[in-house]
């Protein structure tokens, strides 16, 4: 059974850093895009960022600059650092994994969902 475990979120202040980890279980990796979405309350689940199992990487234009997502294949391990972080960075992420292996991603067809952390950006 495939499962997705992240880690990290909490509260923070405008401008500073957050680093959200996600461990994946239940599957060797291989084939897999994982990536991070977010979810702010009353709004639609956006993809934030997504890494390939090559390593082909692709980022919300929102996020550019500001984040940076990573993947050890070997730990079964992606992070999301985020830094210079705004309000409107404030939202539920959630750690997603599909066997599409494409890293543009529809909520609606992802294989693979955890179970989400709130990140909360105020002063």
């Amino acid at each position: 059974q495939v499962q997705l475990a992240e880690s990290g979120g909490g509260l923070v202040q405008p401008g500073g850093s957050l680093r959200l980890s996600c461990v994946l279980s239940g599957h060797s990796g291989s084939g897999l895009v994982m990536a991070w979405f977010r979810q702010a309350s009353g709004k639609e689940r956006e993809l934030v960022a997504s890494v390939t199992s090559g390593e082909t990487i692709r980022y919300a234009d929102s996020v550019k600059g500001r984040f940076t997502i990573s993947r050890d294949a070997r730990r079964n391990t992606m992070w999301l650092q985020m830094n210079s972080l705004k309000v409107e960075d404030t939202a539920i992420y959630y750690c997603a994994a599909d066997r599409s292996n494409r890293p543009y991603l529809i909520a609606a067809r992802i294989d693979y969902w955890g179970q989400g952390t709130q990140v909360t950006v105020s002063a």
